[in-house]
Parts: structure tokens; C-alpha cells; sequence
């Protein structure tokens, strides 16, 4: 039987109302319990490291299905930056990339370093970014949920645009990747960190690619993880990379890793659509509270001076992006957050 989120919030230990998973999510137990258990074994040297660098096989396979992508597209890493560094690395000169203005700079930053070979990154505003993709444009590159807004990209509308003028698509699902579904397979790459919605430690990452442009992406870090038999390539040449998406992994920081699967498992059971309704009802409920009307997004930003001091006083964590109060909403809040943080807002 499938746990419910009711149940789940049981899981959690915050110590206040904790309303910043945009900034990192909070582990549930067996996560903790697993990372508290191989910092143990490290610590007294009781066991070799393999067991702990398989749970990066079973992170994949779960990212996989979470992304509705074959595990064999799939590659794992420390983080966005380094993922999309592959990618950026791989266009032609001269390329032309169009992205939101306030776009997390970890993706736009690998394309900028190329401006030296002529490759062009085009900002505009979000509302605007599905009309921007043209036949000028060689790749889109945009956050599905922006981190400082919370708003919520078209990606529909993006990916159509995308076939219809021959547009690679990047996309960055770090602040969605846990709480709404996507469908990877519709776009050339996707990335995230799992740090946040899908409450893994800092250190775990994932990239997907379509199987047609592997061969075009150089394997830049490649290492004796990236091997068709990781546990063969540890000496000498030749090279001999995975065929998969796995010829782009890095050697993971084990403990990492431990601590994800678990997280995963349980975004994994209580699955992205359920845990998706519950978040944004949860942030619409809060919206309604402070005037704003409906959203469709787990993040609220909000114009309310003097609210992130106001809520830090009453020992509520939330975050202040570009100016404006940003709270972010997830499995282990309930209604009972909301009431207390309306409520702090108010005195």
C-alpha cells in the first residue's frame, strides 16, 4: 500500500516552519538513516566503498522514470553547471542561444564562456521566450520553474516551437524535477540537482540526452566511471567509454549518492502528480491569504516588505530573491504551516 503525504510529513524533522526548498529540501529519515549509517562505516573503516557507489545505478533508474526516459539516456554528476559545461562545449561556433533574462546563471554561464568563439546568448523576457525561438536560434536554454519567480515555463508550447524551426532545447527542471511531471524524452537535454524538490544531498545530479546527440557531446571529465565496465577501467588505455549516457558521468562522491536513493524512492512512491496537487495547493492557500490570486506553481514570490523579517522573528525560514519574499512549498509542510505563517505575517 502507497504511502499517503499525510503520512510522509512523519518522515520529516523540521525544527520551525521550513518554507525555502527552492534553496534545499530536507531529507526524511531513511535518507538521513542511510547517510548517518555509511558516514558510520566510513568513519570505523568496517567496509570496502562498492555498495555505496551502486546507489548511483539505483538513483539513475529512478530519475529515469521520473523523467518518463529509458535509464540508458541517463547520465549522473555533482551539478547543472558542469552537466550543461558538456553541452555548451559541444556547439559549433558562432552558435545562437536564446534564454529568460533572469535566468540562474548556472545556465547561462557554460555559454557565455563562449563568447570567444563567437557563440551568442540572446536574453529576453520569459513571457517572450516561446516567440523567440525561431529559425535563428539554435538552442533554448531555460529553467522549467524559475527560481526567483516561481513561474512556470509553457514547455508545450516551447517543445512545439522547438521541432517547428530545428531548436535544440535545454531545459533545467532543478526547482520542478519533484513536484511537477515531466516528460524529458520531449526535449534534447534536461538537467537538475536534486538538492531540492527531490531532497537529495548537494553533490547529486542528473542530465538526460537524446540518444542521437550522445556522439556529438565529448566526454570532457570522463574518468573510470564514464568506462563500459566501471570496475574494469580503472588502469590504461585504450578508451573505452560507456555506449550510454553513462560515458558522461563523473566518479560520484559516494555518500552522496547514499543519501539520495531513499529521498528518491519516496518522491518516487508518493508520485510527482500527487505530491505536485498537494504543494501547489498548499501555496495557493497561501496566496489567497496574502491577496494574490491563484497560481500553478509549488513557489509564491511576493511583494511584502519587512515579510522575511517578520517571519524569521517568528522562526519561519523562508528566502528573499530579487527583492520580494519567496516561499517555497513541499511534502513535509501542511496546512497547519500556511495558517502559521499568514498568521506571522499579520502580527
Amino acid at each position: 500500500m502507497s504511502l499517503t503525504i499525510a503520512e510522509a510529513r512523519a518522515l520529516f524533522r523540521p525544527e520551525r516552519v521550513y518554507l525555502n526548498t527552492a534553496s534545499y529540501g530536507l531529507p526524511p529519515r531513511p535518507a538521513w538513516d542511510a547517510l548517518q549509517a555509511a558516514l558510520e562505516e566510513w568513519r570505523c573503516g568496517r567496509t570496502s566503498w562498492e555498495h555505496w557507489a551502486e546507489t548511483t545505478e539505483g538513483c539513475r533508474a529512478i530519475f529515469a522514470d521520473l523523467a518518463s526516459v529509458d535509464v540508458s539516456c541517463v547520465a549522473t554528476g555533482a551539478n547543472v553547471s558542469s552537466l550543461i559545461g558538456l553541452v555548451a562545449a559541444a556547439l559549433p561556433d558562432g552558435a545562437r542561444v536564446v534564454a529568460p533574462e533572469i535566468e540562474f546563471t548556472s545556465d547561462l554561464f557554460p555559454f557565455l564562456v563562449h563568447a570567444h568563439r563567437g557563440v551568442q546568448v540572446r536574453a529576453v523576457p520569459l513571457a517572450d521566450l516561446v516567440s523567440a525561438v525561431d529559425g535563428s536560434v539554435d538552442v533554448v536554454v531555460t529553467s522549467a520553474v524559475q527560481m526567483a519567480t516561481g513561474e512556470v515555463v509553457d514547455l508545450e508550447a516551447l517543445a512545439a516551437a522547438a521541432v517547428r524551426h530545428g531548436t535544440k532545447t535545454i531545459i533545467d527542471v532543478t526547482q520542478s524535477c519533484g513536484w511537477l511531471p515531466i516528460d524529458a524524452s520531449r526535449f534534447d537535454v534536461v538537467v537538475c540537482a536534486a538538492y531540492k524538490w527531490l531532497m537529495a544531498p548537494r553533490g547529486t545530479a542528473f542530465l538526460t540526452i537524446r540518444p542521437e546527440l550522445l556522439a556529438s557531446i565529448v566526454p570532457l571529465a570522463a574518468g573510470w566511471y564514464a568506462g563500459e565496465d566501471p570496475h574494469g577501467s580503472y588502469f590504461g588505455p585504450p578508451l573505452r567509454l560507456a555506449k550510454s549516457a553513462r560515458r558522461l558521468d563523473t566518479s560520484p562522491a559516494w555518500h552522496c549518492w547514499v543519501g539520495a536513493l531513499p529521498a528518491l524512492r519516496l518522491v518516487q512512491e508518493l508520485g510527482v502528480a500527487a505530491i505536485g496537487a498537494h504543494d501547489v495547493r498548499l501555496a495557493n492557500r497561501f496566496r489567497e491569504g496574502i491577496g494574490l490570486p491563484p497560481g500553478s506553481s509549488a513557489i509564491v514570490s511576493a511583494d511584502l516588505p519587512g515579510a522575511a523579517e517578520q517571519l524569521e522573528h517568528a522562526g519561519i525560514m523562508a528566502a528573499v530573491r530579487g527583492g520580494r519574499l519567496r516561499t517555497s512549498w513541499h511534502v513535509y509542510n501542511g496546512d497547519d504551516d500556511v495558517d502559521a505563517t499568514l498568521a506571522a505575517l499579520r502580527a
